[in-house]
């Protein structure tokens, strides 16, 4: 059977560091799109500058861009003979829009209006598409995420926590959402559906934490602070670019469940995240 020419948007990020070495391995065909240039040492992958159309027929897309981008390319992708798409969206959509931050508000939107725009787009320009929602992401030291957590933990010695810390997390590796991907695309009986990506453990905010410390070889140090010292901690925070997105919102899920449900995924592409919450490589 023909394997597709493989198109990949947004491929210079986390996952996309699992996911192109992944479909490499399968001896397809991979063009990699970004606005700059990406270098792979394996034969089967070219890059392609965003600016131009695809130089052939590329049927096979999987899109790694937050989703809110891809209306700017929905010509594009059509020019490029695009009948098969799988983007990455987020589980965030269904929980931020009932945020009390009005940033966390504005995610959950843009989120949303970007998965509206890829069902109607691709209803009528005859697309098939999947959407992907993992949960929090994370990844062997390079993510967003738990990174954010080890980099506290490591400067501060220990961790702040409001109250207990006991709302339910799922953290997904980036490596087993790029399997996903990789997987959705193949599944062509699977058609026009979203669902949600889970890690395989469900843990509390607390657990997932005191791994972090085992992860670095510190003994746990959890201290439990009120609401107002974590807000007039964020109010001097904010000031640094880097932190000028951290909210009271964010303090307070500590103890609200995101917990989701991943079983449509394993039973129509057989997704399979890892069973355990591991870390690796955050220690200096």
């Amino acid at each position: 059977m023909h394997k597709p020419h493989i198109g990949v948007l947004g491929a210079s990020g986390l996952v996309g560091s699992f996911l192109i070495p992944l479909l490499a391995g399968t001896d397809q065909r991979i063009t990699v799109f970004s606005r700059r240039r990406i270098h792979w040492d394996i034969d089967l992958i070219s890059w392609q500058p965003l600016s131009a159309p695809a130089r052939e027929t590329i049927t096979h897309w999987i899109s790694l861009f937050p989703i809110w981008v891809l209306p700017e390319y929905g010509d594009w992708l059509t020019d490029c003979g695009a009948k098969r798409l799988v983007a990455l969206s987020s589980t965030s959509c269904l929980v931020k829009d009932r945020s009390k931050d009005p940033y966390e508000r504005e995610v959950a939107r843009k989120l949303a209006d970007g998965e509206s725009f890829l069902r109607t787009w691709g209803a009528a320009r005859g697309v098939d598409w999947i959407i992907l929602r993992p949960t929090l992401i994370y990844g062997d030291g390079n993510d967003k995420n738990i990174s954010e957590i080890a980099a506290i933990v490591n400067r501060l010695g220990f961790f702040p926590l409001l109250g207990k810390a006991r709302g339910k997390r799922q953290p997904v590796h980036a490596q087993d959402v790029a399997a996903a991907c990789a997987a959705a695309l193949d599944a062509t009986h699977v058609v026009n559906r979203a669902y949600n990506l889970t890690g395989g453990e469900t843990l509390t905010y607390r657990e997932m934490v005191v791994r972090v410390f085992d992860n670095l070889g510190r003994k746990p140090m959890l201290p439990s602070f009120p609401e107002w010292i974590f807000a007039l901690a964020l109010s001097g925070l904010r000031v640094i670019p880097r932190y000028r997105h951290w909210t009271m919102a964010m303090v307070q899920r500590m103890n609200r469940d995101l917990v989701f449900d991943s079983s449509e995924a394993v039973h129509d592409f057989g997704y399979a995240p890892r069973e355990k919450f591991l870390i690796k490589r955050y220690r200096k």
